[in-house]
């Protein structure tokens, strides 16, 4: 029997990604995955056809899938896609319990027969034994990590020899661009941005991503200093055989020329001098060393766990719960998924219905607010409501001590029709805390550390106010969580 201990965090953790960034995801995946289900149903779509695209490729050097592990898989729609269209069988990973259970609405909507094991887990500190796993999968979420080389060494440990490990739509580090300022996605550029985009010349402006200021401005921290030549010596140092497929951005006519002489001038006419120069982003599939022990189908799904705090083996009693012998480590099966976090990262990132937290997708979060909030609307995680010009809302310090207020919500362009700059300001306990101009529409989080009080009483004011035709309403934007963070 394993000792009874936690297993200690690697090296490369803390630095990797920190605990207020996977508070972040956790929010951001909770209500993004599934929050417009017809538009993330058709987003969906198009990720597997990309995705699928490259396997179907490469199958004959990828070999059999089975079993596999999507890490950061959101709302698992590729899982999904393994498990059904290319027959494998294995597990959907993601820091979001909700975005995992949320996700099964599209088994019911693509009429799919195979389902993966869902579960809530960290990438930097994977609950599966070593060399348990043919196949890990890894998509648009390596960039999240400060320490990506930290993910690549929790890979290589959960693949058995022969693995492969398949990672697709990752950022490469563009040569050409003066990296003047992070630009948000297309629907909420200027219209100045847009022309350039169309044209094919913002991106020899930016920095980093298109996009990436979406994540970051939600707490979200973003990796985008990997050159494709630093990808190259990250994958040839952990794995012995490597295949790529390089996707260089064509927007509008300037990238399109530049793309067309970098092609032309390279060596082997590849693309590799254009991903250089113009970034875009990199599918690798890369293989461990060694020979692929046979797959046995009917292992139980539980055999391949470990637990997140001692390392020991999980065992599934008859209400399908988990539980580790040597710690007493729990995980019950909760609306279809397990949460295998350790315990520690459990009790902040799903700490319940508290006091502290006013959360939209919870029916409790009535009890906390006060005047000016009108009627609930969304779905899934994507639940809020619109304010006027104020409104009012209390939280208590279950945690004492110093704290920081945390507002996630939402700005419609229809408030900078009235006014260029939307201003929001924050009054607690009758006293100013701050006041944050909005300069573009979108998702916003706003934050700012509150001093020690037994309860806080909030007031939060917005201007200008805006309506919408048809409608009665005084508008201005709308809340889908407040709550209270360590201060920072």
């Amino acid at each position: 029997m394993p000792e009874n201990k936690s297993l200690p965090a690697g090296p490369h953790e803390d630095a990797a990604q920190s605990l207020s960034v996977k508070r972040a995801e956790v929010e951001f995946h909770n209500f993004a995955s599934l929050g417009e289900p017809e538009r993330a149903a058709g987003v969906y779509a198009e990720e597997n056809q990309r995705r699928g695209a490259i396997l179907d490729q490469m199958l004959d050097f990828i070999g059999p899938m089975s079993p596999f592990v999507e890490i950061g898989a959101n709302a698992g729609h590729s899982s999904y896609m393994l498990a059904n269209q290319y027959g494998a069988s294995g597990y959907a990973l993601d820091i979001s319990e909700d975005s995992l259970r949320y996700g099964m609405a599209l088994r019911e909507r693509w009429q799919l027969e195979h389902t993966p094991v869902l579960v809530a887990g960290d990438a930097l500190h994977l609950p599966f034994r070593d060399g348990s796993l043919r196949m890990v999968c890894a998509f648009q979420m390596l960039s999240q990590f400060m320490d990506i080389e930290s993910v690549f060494l929790e890979v290589k440990r959960v693949l058995a020899p022969g693995g492969i490990f398949f990672f697709a739509e990752e950022p490469i580090r563009r040569l050409l661009t003066a990296r003047l300022y992070r630009c948000p996605y297309y629907d909420t550029m200027k219209p100045w941005e847009r022309k350039l985009y169309d044209w094919g010349l913002l991106g020899f402006l930016v920095k980093d991503v298109i996009g990436a200021h979406q994540e970051e401005s939600f707490g979200i921290h973003q990796n985008h200093r990997m050159y494709l030549s630093d990808w190259h010596h990250l994958i040839t140092k952990h794995f012995a055989e490597q295949r790529y497929q390089l996707f260089v951005p064509e927007r509008g006519w300037a990238e399109r020329w530049l793309k067309k002489i970098a092609v032309a001038t390279d060596p082997h006419h590849s693309e590799w001098r254009a991903a250089r120069l113009m970034g875009g982003t990199l599918a690798a599939i890369c293989r461990k060393e060694g020979t692929p022990p046979p797959y046995d189908a009917e292992t139980r799904f539980e055999s391949r766990f470990r637990c997140p705090d001692c390392g020991g083996d999980l065992s599934r009693d008859e209400a399908s719960a988990l539980n580790c012998m040597g710690c007493g480590y729990q995980s019950p099966l909760h609306q279809g998924v397990y949460n295998l976090l350790p315990s520690q990262d459990k009790r902040e990132l799903y700490p319940g219905d508290r006091d502290d937290i006013i959360d939209f997708s919870l029916p409790s979060h009535e009890k906390h607010l006060g005047h000016g909030w009108h009627e609930l609307e969304g779905v899934y995680g994507n639940k809020y409501r619109w304010i006027g010009a104020r409104a009012s809302a209390w939280l208590t310090n279950v945690k004492g001590g110093e704290q920081r207020l945390r507002l996630r919500g939402f700005a419609p362009e229809a408030i900078f029709q009235a006014s260029p700059r939307p201003v929001v300001e924050v009054f607690v306990n009758g006293l100013p805390l701050k006041a944050w101009p909005l300069d573009r529409n979108g998702l916003f989080a706003l934050e700012a550390n509150l001093p020690a009080a037994a309860r806080y009483e909030l007031e939060i004011r917005v201007s200008p106010v805006w309506s919408a035709p048809n409608d009665d309403r005084e508008l201005s934007l709308n809340f889908g969580m407040l709550r209270l963070i360590p201060p920072g």
